[in-house]
């Protein structure tokens, strides 16, 4: 993967000074190599990771009036270089980005439907002045953008875009209420700061001297599903063996991540015997806390411990595996790190484990294979399966939102700011797609999907990007396959939720490929520490927080509030902050990085 970063702009001269300094933010992104293009009119940075083809995948790109620029990995290359040759076209190399690039030469803009593959690029017509910018279907890869007098910049990370003179890091009353009632989610298209945004999945935007206009490329659609649930079981198996397979392809060594859970571990077993006819052996990854083996207490969510069942995996499938230890103080440090990973206060310390994580396997790979996306597609979370939480009106995985407003520096009422959130929860059931004559539940399995696709599944997605991307590291989603999720989506629920288990057409569906005992084990999260000092940990860092002179937190929170969660140990807010793994002491983290953003972007807090 790579990093990019561009400006077009009518009115001046690139600033080919601002672009370099753009790039230098985004180096942890591409170590590996850099290039630069400009003319009057435009200037494009790239920092490159070097996983296909080291010597002619070089960037920027050119062909005739083209310049591209590519952050991704295409996985139909060989087809589509295939078409294309066919067509005429020659290729000096086998790299995607050269196929990307004549893609756009030989279908324009229509070429975005064409790609089966993870991606975020920009290409410059020197000959029409005109800028495309596009990004993939499910949004694994980022595309920030701003407007400026006379042009747009863009990047893929917040932190290069303000390294512009005229982009200012502006918090708003209303994107203060996005980190506090959304967050760490935020808005599709929106980049929290007054004057960011972001190109959305599944779109592509054009700009010249007319302006930008954005548009959809890709959407779900309902259709009628006529397969029974044999049939369906055995499509999904060969959906998601051919995904998988096809993400194995790479220049430099490729693992997986191995947590004992369904998803790593379908993953794992099928990458191993794909290696395994190569002649070569797997290596497989987990993570673990000190201690957490004496910790760790039964619940209704996590049954079992996650370690006994990665020993299993690795020893079934034969891999090379390697478990990442951590302790909890390490996790707490690794809070402020992991916000400047992400650009904006995130998932506490689910982002800091993974940006540990991902800096010890980059010591060994550069490429990783993990489980994003099945619980979000095939129905793995617990608000797929309780009614009252399924039927919600609002986000099922933020039902907290009463007890954040109370917690804003102006107090929000419950209906001020569930108000303020079903505005941006109605606005996404408007893209669901039904079909005539569903009945309430299905409708509703419908508008989940839809809403943990771009919600849930795209928070985990920045995630995964940001944690990863700060050590180089390149993370591949086989279940992130356009193809898997289209079908998925008209899947009837009593097809997903084969034999009343979550995910049950897959458990289904990959029988014989793990033991079943992994193949029926209960959805867990992961990765968790179960330490109890962790919570003391962070509740005397935010104290001591709250007693310094240089406390920037109370400028979005209120502190009386914050103090009586604190002195109760958080009892007085009893709901979850988001999803299953932001609790207590995540909360308390959260608060944690919002103070450290507000102080590293010197946030302008209007």
């Amino acid at each position: 993967m790579c990093g990019i970063a561009g400006e077009i702009n009518f009115k001046h001269e690139i600033n080919e000074q601002v672009l370099r300094e753009m790039a230098r933010c985004l180096t942890p992104r591409g170590p590996d190599a850099e290039g630069f293009f400009s003319d009057r009119n435009a200037g494009f940075a790239h920092r490159r990771l070097i996983v296909i083809d080291p010597e002619n995948g070089k960037q920027p790109m050119f062909h005739e009036n083209l310049t591209l620029i590519y952050n991704g990995e295409l996985y139909n290359t060989d087809e589509l270089r295939g078409d294309l040759i066919k067509k005429g076209y020659k290729f000096a190399g086998h790299s995607d980005t050269e196929v990307v690039l004549k893609c756009f030469a030989e279908y324009g803009e229509k070429c975005v439907e064409m790609f089966n593959g993870i991606f975020a690029f920009a290409v410059w017509d020197s000959r029409l002045k005109k800028l495309f910018l596009a990004r993939d279907r499910i949004g694994v890869k980022p595309l920030f953008y701003a407007m400026t007098d006379g042009g747009i910049v863009f990047a893929s990370e917040i932190k290069a875009l303000l390294k512009h003179p005229e982009i200012k890091p502006v918090l708003t009353r209303e994107g203060a209420a996005q980190i506090m009632l959304v967050g760490p989610a935020r808005t599709v298209g929106d980049g929290v700061f007054r004057d960011i945004k972001d190109i959305p999945a599944a779109h592509c935007a054009s700009f010249d001297e007319k302006g930008l206009r954005i548009s959809e490329y890709w959407r779900l659609t309902a259709i009628p599903h006529n397969e029974d649930f044999e049939t369906s079981a055995a499509h999904v198996r060969e959906l998601i063996f051919d995904a998988v397979k096809r993400q194995l392809v790479s220049d430099v060594g490729i693992c997986t991540f191995l947590s004992g859970g369904l998803d790593s571990s379908v993953i794992s077993a099928i990458a191993a015997k794909e290696f395994e006819k190569r002649g070569e052996k797997l290596h497989t990854f987990s993570v673990d806390y000190v201690d957490n083996r004496k910790n760790f207490r039964a619940s209704a969510f996590q049954p079992d411990e996650d370690a006994p069942y990665i020993v299993k995996m690795a020893e079934f499938i034969g891999s090379e595996h390697i478990n990442v230890e951590l302790d909890t103080p390490q996790l707490a440090d690794a809070l402020i790190d992991s916000t400047y990973a992400r650009d904006l206060p995130g998932m506490a310390d689910v982002d800091s484990s993974l940006f540990l994580f991902s800096k010890e396997i980059k010591k060994h790979f550069s490429v990783a294979v993990s489980g994003e996306c099945a619980d979000e597609i095939f129905g793995g979370y617990p608000w797929y399966h309780r009614p009252e939480v399924m039927y919600y009106n609002g986000f099922p995985w933020a039902v907290s939102v009463p007890e954040r407003g109370a917690l804003m520096r102006d107090p929000m009422s419950p209906d001020e700011a569930e108000g303020f959130v079903r505005d941006i929860y109605e606005k996404c059931l408007s893209d669901v797609s039904y079909l005539d004559g569903e009945d309430a539940s299905q409708r509703r399995s419908r508008e989940m999907f839809i809403l943990n696709l771009k919600y849930f599944m795209a928070t985990l997605l920045d995630r995964k990007d940001r944690m990863s991307m700060a050590h180089g590291l390149e993370v591949r989603v086989p279940f992130c396959d356009y193809r898997l999720v289209e079908y998925a989506y008209n899947i009837p629920q009593k097809f997903r939720d084969y034999n009343d288990r979550e995910k049950g057409i897959v458990r289904y569906a990959m029988e014989g490929v793990l033991p079943k005992d992994v193949l029926w084990r209960k959805k867990s999260p992961y990765p968790k520490t179960h330490n109890p000092n962790y919570l003391r940990l962070l509740s005397d860092r935010l104290k001591g927080l709250l007693d310094s002179d240089n406390c920037r937190l109370t400028e979005i929170v209120n502190a009386d509030r914050l103090r009586e969660m604190l002195d109760t140990d958080g009892a007085t807010f009893t709901k979850n902050w988001y999803g299953q793994l932001m609790t207590v002491p995540q909360i308390f983290a959260y608060f944690l990085q919002i103070d450290s953003w507000l102080k590293r972007y010197d946030v302008i807090v209007e």
